[in-house]
This record gives C-alpha cells, sequence and structure tokens, in this order.
C-alpha cells in the first residue's frame, strides 16, 4: 500500500526532526504529498477552563509567534509549500482528525515518547489521535534526551 497524502504534526521543537525526516522518507519512497500542522491549544485550557481575564490578545500573539515558528521550522524542509503548512487552534487530536479528513490524508504521523517536548502536545495526545483517526497513523518513537 502506497500513501498518497502524509500529514505531520509538530510542536515546532528540535524533537520535531526526526519526525519530519521519518515522513520525508516514507514520502519519498511513496511520491506522497507531504503536509505539516501545529496545533495552537487554547490559553484556558492550561488554567482549567477559568480564567479570570481576556486572553484574546495573548492568544493571538500566540498563534501569531506560532505561524512565524512554523514558517521557519518549513525553510529546512523545501517540499513543504505554504498551501502544506497549517496552523490550527483547539484541541489537539481533533483538530488533526479534522485536518487529516479535510485534506484527504491517508497517513498521520506524530511523534511520541514521554515527558517533554513532543509529549507536551503528543504524549496523551499520540494515543488520542491513534483511536478516531480518520486514517493510519504512524507514531514515530523518540529517544528520551540523556541526563
Amino acid at each position: 500500500m502506497s500513501y498518497q497524502h502524509i500529514l505531520v504534526a509538530v510542536d515546532l521543537t528540535e524533537e520535531c526532526d526526526p519526525v519530519m525526516k521519518r515522513a520525508q522518507a516514507l514520502a519519498g519512497s511513496t511520491q506522497a504529498k507531504l503536509s505539516v500542522v501545529h496545533i495552537v491549544e487554547p490559553m484556558a485550557m492550561a488554567f482549567g477552563g477559568d480564567v479570570p481575564m481576556d486572553l484574546s490578545m495573548l492568544q493571538q500573539q500566540q498563534f501569531e509567534q506560532a505561524k512565524e515558528r512554523l514558517d521557519a521550522f518549513a525553510i529546512k524542509y523545501p517540499q513543504l509549500s505554504a498551501e502544506s503548512r497549517h496552523l490550527a487552534y483547539g484541541q489537539p487530536r481533533q483538530e488533526i482528525h479534522r485536518l487529516a479528513a479535510e485534506q484527504h490524508c491517508d497517513l498521520i504521523i506524530v511523534g511520541s515518547h514521554g515527558r517533554h517536548g513532543l509529549a507536551l502536545l503528543l504524549g496523551s495526545t499520540a494515543n488520542d489521535v491513534l483511536h478516531g483517526a480518520p486514517c493510519d497513523v504512524l507514531a514515530v518513537s523518540l529517544k528520551k534526551p540523556t541526563a
């Protein structure tokens, strides 16, 4: 089976590089289109939902910074055109599933290990993405950094 469109979920840290390298190799071997998504989570989620102030301005700044970081990240990967870079706002699992279905992706690639970096986005989310995904999911194992 060869994949036609691969969606890679990234958190824009250096730990994304092994995930992207795996995605590039797979896309190259099957001539698949490669897309990337970064999810900006609502700040209220970090505070349990009850925030006594308006976070919209901070949220907008966070979104703009994420766009700049995604564009800078994509420079390392020439096949990631502006149309193949996606920035979404919301709950990671839901947004990754939504985008994969919307873009007709047949594979989602996520990084997975345990304590920090991608784990902030994809620790339990890697498992969440697996369940209910509209297509195949590949979890790329990331080695834990040495202390």
